[in-house]
Parts: C-alpha cells; sequence; structure tokens
C-alpha cells in the first residue's frame, strides 16, 4: 500500500456505506439546510476523520453496524467547525470554491453549523454507549474552547509554542483522537488498545495542523483552494512564524511582528524570504515529523493487518501533503 488511493480502494465499501448514511441524515423538510448541507459536504474533502473511525474500527476487527454512523457524526461536527470557522475568519473561499458565508450570509451559516451540530447529536446515541456521548461531547466543547483560544490569539505576535499547541490540539487533534479512539470503542477494545488509539489519533492530527500551517507560506491558490500567508491575512501567528520571530532581531523581528499585529500580507514575499533564511520550514516540518513518528509508534497496540498498514501510511501521507 503506497497512496491515499490504495487506501480508499481498501475502505471503500465502508466509505461508500457512510456517503449514503451521510446524505439520508443531511435530509430536513427546510429547503435551505438541504441546499446549504449538501453543498458543503460536497463541496470537496478526503473524509479523512471518518476514515480514520472506520479503519480503527476494522484494525480492531469490529464486526457491528454503527461505525458509519460514527463516521458520520464525526464528518457533521468536523462540518459543522468548518462552516463556524468561516464565519469567524470572514472567508471567502475554502478547497477553491467559495464558502457558505459568502452565497449565503453569514447568519444561515452559523444556524446550519449548529442544525450539524444538533443532527451529529441525535445519531450518537445510537449505539446506546455513554462512553462515546461522553467523549464526543468533550471534544465538541474542546473544539470549541480551541476556537475561542485562537481568537484570542489573534494579531498576538506574543504567542508562545506552548500556546500555539494548546490550540491546535483542541481545535484540530482532539477530534483526530475521538475517531480513533471510537473505532476501539465500538470493538470493546482493552483500555489499553482504545488508549494507543486515541495516541495515534491526538499526534496525527497535530502533524495533519502543522503541515497545514506550513502549507499557508509555502503552497499555492491553484493547490491548496486558498491564498498565501491567508492565516497571516486573518492575523493568526502558527508555527513558523513563532519560531521566525524567536529567531529574527532588528528590522526582520519587526517586520514580522507588524504583519501580525496588523494582519498584513502586503510584504509576504519579504517575510517568506525571512521564514526560509531561519529555516522556520525545515522547523515546523521536523516537529511534524516528530508527531508522525510518535502516531506510528501508538500503533504497535494493534495486530498486523492490511487496516493497521493504511494507518501506518496515513502517517507517511500527512507529512508529504500539498493541500
Amino acid at each position: 500500500m503506497q497512496n491515499f488511493n490504495q487506501i480508499q480502494a481498501l475502505m471503500q465499501a465502508d466509505l461508500a456505506k457512510t456517503d449514503e448514511i451521510l446524505i439520508d441524515r443531511l435530509n430536513s423538510d427546510v429547503a435551505l439546510i438541504n441546499q446549504m448541507s449538501h453543498y458543503i459536504i460536497s463541496s470537496g474533502g478526503k473524509r479523512l476523520r471518518p476514515l480514520l473511525l472506520l479503519l480503527c474500527a476494522r484494525a480492531t476487527n469490529y464486526q457491528g453496524r454503527h461505525h458509519h454512523a460514527m463516521a458520520v457524526v464525526i464528518e457533521l461536527i468536523h462540518t459543522a467547525t468548518l462552516l463556524h470557522d468561516d464565519v469567524v475568519d470572514e472567508s471567502t473561499t475554502r478547497r477553491g470554491q467559495e464558502t457558505a458565508n459568502e452565497l449565503w450570509g453569514n447568519a444561515p451559516s452559523v444556524l446550519v453549523g449548529d442544525f450539524l451540530y444538533s443532527r451529529a447529536f441525535e445519531i450518537m446515541v445510537e449505539p446506546d454507549s455513554m462512553a462515546i456521548m461522553r467523549l464526543l461531547s468533550e471534544a465538541t466543547n474542546n473544539i470549541a474552547q480551541g476556537e475561542v483560544l485562537q481568537l484570542l490569539n489573534i494579531k498576538n505576535a506574543d504567542v508562545t509554542q506552548e500556546q500555539y499547541f494548546a490550540v491546535i490540539k483542541r481545535k484540530t487533534a482532539c477530534l483526530f483522537e475521538s475517531a480513533c479512539k471510537i473505532g476501539g470503542m465500538l470493538s470493546n477494545s482493552s483500555n489499553e488498545t482504545i488508549e494507543a488509539l486515541g495516541r495515534f489519533g491526538l499526534h496525527l492530527g497535530n502533524a495533519f495542523q502543522i503541515i497545514d500551517d506550513v502549507l499557508d507560506y509555502e503552497s499555492d491558490s491553484a493547490t491548496m483552494g486558498k491564498e498565501v500567508g491567508d492565516d497571516l491575512a486573518e492575523g493568526k501567528t502558527t508555527l513558523p512564524m513563532i519560531y521566525a520571530l524567536e529567531q529574527t532581531s532588528g528590522e526582520e523581528r519587526q517586520i514580522l511582528k507588524d504583519a501580525i499585529e496588523n494582519a498584513d500580507t502586503s510584504h509576504i514575499d519579504d517575510i517568506i524570504a525571512i521564514l526560509v533564511r531561519v529555516k522556520a520550514f525545515d522547523f515546523t516540518r521536523s516537529i511534524a515529523e516528530n508527531e508522525s513518528q510518535h502516531a506510528m509508534e501508538a500503533l504497535n497496540a494493534l495486530p498486523e493487518s492490511d487496516y493497521r498498514s493504511a494507518l501506518s501510511l496515513l502517517c507517511e501521507l500527512s507529512l508529504k501533503r500539498t493541500s
């Protein structure tokens, strides 16, 4: 197994069933909800988070029927956060397409996001597992806390690496962690295995977000579906900039500081040149590689299988992403 397409082929039946349930559960007698939710769900993305849940369930030999619905829950929660994020960030594009708030406005986007959250909570009771409901409730709350922490850090050039990791753990990694844990919980795996799956998801989620923050400076709009420096334009201080601020002084540091505090990308070429000079991207990628390695080590708790191999490959692919 060497690429993402092969992982998708391995999980084709499970992914198809998950999509079938997803489409069915999006149905509402409110036309605007149908229109917006189907637009968002069909606008692209690799369904990585639900895929993780499905893989972890299969890797722990789950034979039941609830893994598809729980994968839908994960996707609905993720999609709801994207809707709300785009409103907060005043984003106009995502994955190369217009955002829902750009097409329909902020109020409908927030309300449809609320619909997706509430629909997710309707579905999550189906396995009749208090442990799963507790896990997902905590994850949803952590995501909200992460978003607030990130908002408090907007235009703050003094954000530390510790504060950065506190944000991405809540905002991104905790849903990866929950998806992986649920796969093991459904199959009644041991606590040790469930915790190992959680560590896998947490470290993979960290690596995924860290690489995302590198790509915001290294990629291009055609590949990423957004403009280079979009995070900076929103006043977000991510790991490449945090490291560069630590490594610079004088005029260079002032250029970076001003850019963050004014959410200004007018000197983006100069900023990227500084990031390259201090090896900020190399440093950031090394942190992502370390997180990916920790994720792979957690997989030692699982028996050998094609599903475990697919999970391991996702660690490698997370570092090679271009979008």
